[in-house]
């Protein structure tokens, strides 16, 4: 079943058959940012995490899908976005909440609404189902979403740090 999420614009749920889509669209996400990193391990971490229990949405140009245009080929376009969302436990208070693995809008796509769109579809299903905060991790380089995180009210809570180790001394 899907639903408008903006003009010109459907959103639709994803399922568990769309593990290949899914890992694409991570690597896409990441290799936007770090584009000459080899991303193939994600595949892990979409074995291992992506179950009925962690949600997946896809947006779609409207009217792409089952139209009755003319065309040759009735093979449907493929997602212009996607949103992946786990369940986390708030370290401090010990409350589930929603975590976003992945929101990704394709760049010809973007800046139309749609990251801003999907971000308050999240928050509206998180509310549904009782959550009372929506985590997720941004790259402190990725301006554009740490720019759209802050305008929708998000805060740092936490800062993530690493240290790269070197079997060399």
């Amino acid at each position: 079943m899907s639903e408008q999420l903006l003009p010109g614009y459907i959103i639709r749920r994803g399922s568990l058959l769309e593990r290949s889509l899914l890992l694409k669209f991570m690597q896409r996400t990441y290799g936007d940012v770090f584009p000459n990193e080899d991303f193939s391990h994600l595949e892990q971490t979409v074995k291992q995490y992506f179950s009925s229990d962690t949600p997946l949405w896809w947006v779609e140009e409207e009217g792409e899908q089952g139209s009755n245009k003319e065309s040759f080929s009735s093979a449907p376009l493929p997602p212009i976005a996607c949103l992946w969302v786990g369940n986390a436990i708030d370290q401090v208070h010990g409350n589930r909440h929603a975590h976003i693995f992945i929101l990704y809008v394709v760049p010809e796509h973007r800046r139309r609404g749609i990251g801003t769109a999907l971000m308050r579809y999240v928050e509206n299903w998180a509310i549904q189902r009782g959550d009372r905060q929506i985590g997720l991790q941004v790259f402190q380089s990725n301006k554009p979403a740490l720019n759209l995180y802050n305008q929708l009210g998000y805060q740092t809570q936490s800062i993530w740090m690493v240290k790269f180790l070197s079997a060399e001394k």
